[in-house]
């Protein structure tokens, strides 16, 4: 009898044709002050210079290019992610020589940046490998605040896409303002960048039926916070699923005492995030997180001793001025998809 069985499955997959899944790896990475050591006059880039404050020398630099490759490897596993979002990284030709002239072009991947007016020049950014995404259009977002004394912030960037199976991907990359000065204090300037995020992605549900979105970033806030939990209404992965709604994949993890991304004072704190569509949580779309699961990469190398308080905490480039060779004070996250391909 299951002999019989099994005959009758193979004639059904060769007349239907056969369903498979392949994984496809995302990742976001604050790889911390990704600066050149070369003067942007129109940018407060200064301490990054070789006689700067944090004597940035190019033997530093590609020295970080070489590390931001090694845990964009180790993510990966067996294969290279097929997106990488990224933040803090200066310009355009630091990500030239990341892509192209460091270890990682090896994995062929392609970029897209955003041009803020911050300050200090720092950029978001998503990493892409052609064959797995096709970028159809790019977009900026500016956040135009309405105090006049907030000092301009990161863009938002939007990257609509096709992957493999023909479905269509948004993918969102943010850096929110940051929480220098306070939380309370600076609070207002995420909770209006959360502002234009929700507006953006209420459009897109309007749009399109079946919408696939992806927000990814270092939030500057908690799963919990207004910005996230009431502007942009974020919910948890405990709350009734709607497709046409956005869910925090790591909401549910908050009272994890030693889950995080980031150590502030001895607590690991969950500020690097992703945020997706209920449509993507459904199992029976093409297109969905596979176990609805997201993850910190906490890998021993990306750690060291936290003498000050105890465990752990992310192995640095620096520390103030004093360069001791690490990655960056977060750690990666990341998380996969499982797309259903058909074959005839």
């Amino acid at each position: 009898m299951r002999y019989l069985l099994i005959i009758n499955l193979l004639l059904i997959a060769h007349i239907t044709g056969v369903v498979a899944q392949n994984d496809f790896r995302i990742m976001f990475y604050n790889v911390e002050n990704l600066f050149d050591p070369h003067d942007d006059p129109l940018k407060e880039d200064d301490d990054f210079l070789p006689d700067g404050f944090m004597r940035w020398t190019p033997w530093k630099y590609w020295e970080k290019l070489r590390n931001i490759t090694r845990v964009i490897t180790a993510v990966g596993g067996m294969q290279s992610p097929a997106l990488v979002g990224l933040c803090e990284v200066e310009n355009d030709s630091v990500l030239f020589d990341l892509t192209k002239r460091s270890p990682l072009r090896t994995q062929e991947y392609d970029y897209i940046i955003t041009d803020s007016p911050d300050d200090r020049g720092i950029d978001v950014a998503l990493l892409y490998q052609r064959h797995q995404f096709r970028p159809l259009q790019t977009t900026e977002y500016e956040i135009r605040f309405s105090r006049k004394n907030i000092r301009p912030t990161r863009n938002i960037l939007h990257v609509t896409g096709e992957v493999i199976n023909g479905d269509t991907l948004d993918v969102l990359v943010c850096h929110f303002p940051s929480r220098s000065g306070g939380q309370r204090e600076t609070e207002p300037a995420r909770i209006e960048t959360a502002t234009l995020l929700k507006r953006k992605t209420d459009s897109l549900f309007t749009l399109r039926e079946n919408t696939h979105i992806i927000i990814m970033g270092d939030f500057n806030d908690h799963p919990n916070n207004k910005s996230l939990s009431q502007i942009l209404d974020a919910k948890s992965l405990q709350s009734p699923l709607w497709r046409n709604r956005l869910y925090n994949l790591f909401y549910h993890r908050l009272k994890e005492p030693e889950f995080g991304s980031f150590k502030y004072q001895g607590k690991w704190d969950i500020l690097d995030q992703f945020i997706v569509s209920g449509n993507l949580l459904m199992k029976e779309s093409s297109i969905h997180v596979k176990n609805n699961e997201a993850h910190v990469f906490k890998a021993d190398f990306l750690l060291e001793d936290d003498e000050r308080y105890y465990g752990k905490k992310p192995y640095r480039t620096n520390v103030g001025p004093r360069y001791i060779g690490g990655f960056s004070d977060h750690l990666p996250v990341y998380m996969d998809l499982n797309l259903t391909l058909e074959h005839p």
